[in-house]
């Protein structure tokens, strides 16, 4: 049984040894006749090696066949392997040393080989260079170095390098933790595209500094900073010089500096628009509804919007309420300049007040311009107090008769007053009659 054991491994060690020399005859071509001669004579040190190993197995197993166990043939066959390994291992490591003056007639620029005989070794890579191992040893913690080899080191940031939400970056970004000292809601402004790595690239005293000082010279009271920000940060990108020509212009048009301040706490996009852009929206406004100067900057101080809104929901009311709603030129312009939020109002919620109170209330045009505060209010408030006193037979609105009752104190007063003045009922029975609607 031993010598059969011997006959497979002997035969194994020939079928590597042929799969070697296959190898050497492939790399012919690519070595010059002295890398050649190497190869072939690491070709015969092999053959030599397992020459030798596979007759000394044989001797073992035919001198020992019956004195000592397989365990020992198996240990000299490890003791072959080794051999051949180191074998091997000196060959590639010279070979990379002679490499140095091959011609550049080579087409590869690495040489790998792996052995079949080595299935637990990966593929040495020998480049056209000596190998040296000691190049590759790290430099000791405690060394020396120069001042420029010092100022040369790069320390890695604290911020990570990406996150889905700006909370990571507030303990380490001095922008970011002021900003939200200031007040501005962050996580709203992380939903935005872009907003977020913008405020990460801002420097707070070079960027975000300047246009705070900005705001407070203007007027603008500092409790409202934080809202400005949120609702426009791209304003801390604005150069200082827009943002005072922009302030400027509606200086010019007689705008004062209270309103001015007051035009950009509640709509800070008028900041991010050309000097041209509001000149053009103003003579909009103007032009459309026939308005004199100081009753444009009327409309457009109660609602600064107007300057930085789009124009579609304007043009689009106007002619709701000309062509849909039947008013005229005069109305539309007294209701507009008592109830500006008109202009942008919903257009669905501007028809179902209307058309309540004007067919189901019977409330004529021309009161409906009058108190025009009934169009900006909610339908349900109007809906209940007119079902109210109507069920109370109350509900007169026509100021020529007895009893009348005005559309601005219809919409206007609270519940409580409502009920006691224009209802003469208890506010517990207008709360009952509310559950049955």
């Amino acid at each position: 049984m031993v010598n059969e054991i011997a006959e497979l491994r002997i035969q194994y060690l020939f079928t590597m040894a042929s799969s070697c020399t296959q190898l050497c005859l492939q790399g012919r071509n690519l070595l010059r006749s002295k890398a050649v001669a190497r190869t072939w004579q690491y070709n015969t040190q092999v053959r030599h090696c397992i020459t030798r190993g596979s007759s000394k197995i044989l001797n073992d197993c035919s001198i020992n066949n019956g004195n000592h166990t397989t365990t020992q043939t198996r240990q000299r066959w490890k003791q072959q392997m080794f051999c051949y390994s180191d074998l091997a291992t000196k060959h590639l490591a010279t070979e990379a040393l002679e490499n140095k003056n091959v011609e550049e007639n080579s087409t590869a620029d690495v040489v790998a080989y792996k052995s079949p005989l080595l299935p637990i070794r990966d593929a040495v890579s020998v480049p056209n260079m000596p190998l040296d191992l000691d190049a590759a040893a790290e430099v000791s913690a405690l060394e020396l170095i120069s001042e420029e080899e010092a100022v040369s080191i790069t320390v890695p940031s604290d911020i990570p390098p990406a996150s889905i939400s700006l909370k990571d970056y507030v303990d380490k970004s001095e922008t970011l933790s002021k900003l939200v000292q200031l007040g501005v809601d962050l996580w709203k402004l992380e939903q935005r595209p872009n907003v977020g790595s913008m405020l990460l690239k801002l420097d707070f005293n070079t960027d975000v500094a300047p246009r705070l000082l900005f705001l407070k010279d203007i007027g603008v009271d500092e409790s409202r900073f934080g809202h400005i920000i949120t609702q426009n940060p791209f304003v801390l990108t604005e150069s200082l010089e827009n943002l005072h020509s922009r302030v400027n212009f509606l200086k010019s048009q007689k705008f004062s500096p209270e309103i001015v301040a007051s035009m950009v706490s509640r709509a800070p996009y008028i900041l991010n628009f050309t000097v041209k852009r509001l000149d053009n929206r103003m003579g909009f406004y103007q032009q459309q509804l026939k308005l004199s100067a100081s009753n444009t900057r009327h409309i457009l101080a109660r609602l600064p919007r107007l300057l930085c809104g789009s124009l579609e929901p304007v043009k689009e009311n106007l002619k709701v309420c000309e062509m849909e709603l039947g008013f005229k030129e005069n109305e539309i312009q007294h209701i507009v300049i008592t109830v500006p939020k008109v202009l942008m109002a919903n257009k669905r919620k501007l028809t179902q007040i209307f058309d309540f109170v004007h067919n189901t209330m019977k409330v004529p045009h021309d009161l409906i311009a009058k108190f025009p505060q009934v169009l900006n209010c909610r339908f349900m408030r109007i809906r209940e107090r007119h079902q109210f006193l109507e069920y109370l037979g109350k509900a007169q609105y026509n100021p020529d008769l007895p009893n009348y009752i005005s559309l601005e104190r219809l919409v206007i007063m609270p519940n409580d007053v409502f009920c006691t003045e224009l209802a003469l009922a208890k506010s517990a029975d207008f709360s009952l009659f509310q559950k049955t609607l």
